[in-house]
């Protein structure tokens, strides 16, 4: 088995997260509610829309949750127009390629938001597998969608490294046996490092980073 590179999708490969917040509160806003980005980034990032749901709408039943936050995913793709890679990514996914690492996004993002998204970048065809988390018996924080990216991409877990910018995401590639490199989009470094990242960093032109994969593709199996 080989190393692998998985990426989380918003706040990771680019930053969504003031269109999400823009979304979200576009709603919100019909139950007398707003969100602030600290809010935001302690309720919502990186959490599958059932949970969202049932934190932050525990008053609606668990379908009306749901289907408001249908409606938020669907304010969020009319917002999206041209997006910015986060810097260095393309460079990363360039290297990559030379090197034959696989890639693949491990997402708890709907698949229209995550195809959308990927398009608008450029990048969709950079990507083996597109996982989500929603289409699996548990999205993150359970590790499972990271296993399913590994499983796909034929890595093994011990030689591959995922990219996270929240807790949730976090978890699940932490318990998934990955090396994780914490993107600070939101999160400052000291708090990724003190949750279990092996490295944090503001975007991907750090040398670390690739050092890093350089050093997991060699790890014992």
């Amino acid at each position: 088995m080989t190393g692998c590179l998985l990426f989380d999708l918003d706040g990771t490969l680019v930053d969504t997260d003031h269109l999400h917040l823009a979304a979200f509160n576009r709603l919100f806003a019909e139950h007398g509610f707003e969100l602030d980005r600290t809010a935001y980034t302690a309720r919502v990032m990186g959490r599958p829309n059932s949970e969202i749901a049932a934190d932050l709408l525990p008053h609606l039943e668990p379908a009306v949750g749901l289907a408001l936050l249908d409606r938020k995913e669907s304010a969020f793709r009319d917002m999206v127009g041209a997006l910015s890679p986060t810097e260095g990514l393309i460079d990363l996914l360039d290297w990559a390629m030379a090197q034959g690492i696989p890639c693949g996004v491990v997402t708890n993002a709907p698949r229209a938001n995550a195809e959308l998204v990927l398009e608008a970048l450029g990048i969709a065809d950079r990507f083996e597998v597109v996982i989500i988390g929603s289409e699996l018996a548990a999205a993150k924080p359970d590790p499972l969608p990271y296993l399913t990216g590994l499983q796909r991409l034929g890595g093994a877990a011990a030689r591959s490294v995922a990219f996270e910018d929240s807790p949730t995401g976090m978890r699940a590639a932490l318990g998934a046996g990955l090396t994780l490199v914490g993107v600070t989009t939101s999160l400052q470094a000291d708090t990724m490092l003190d949750q279990g990242a092996h490295l944090a960093v503001p975007d991907f032109v750090d040398a670390s980073v690739r050092a890093l994969i350089r050093e997991r593709l060699s790890a014992p199996l």
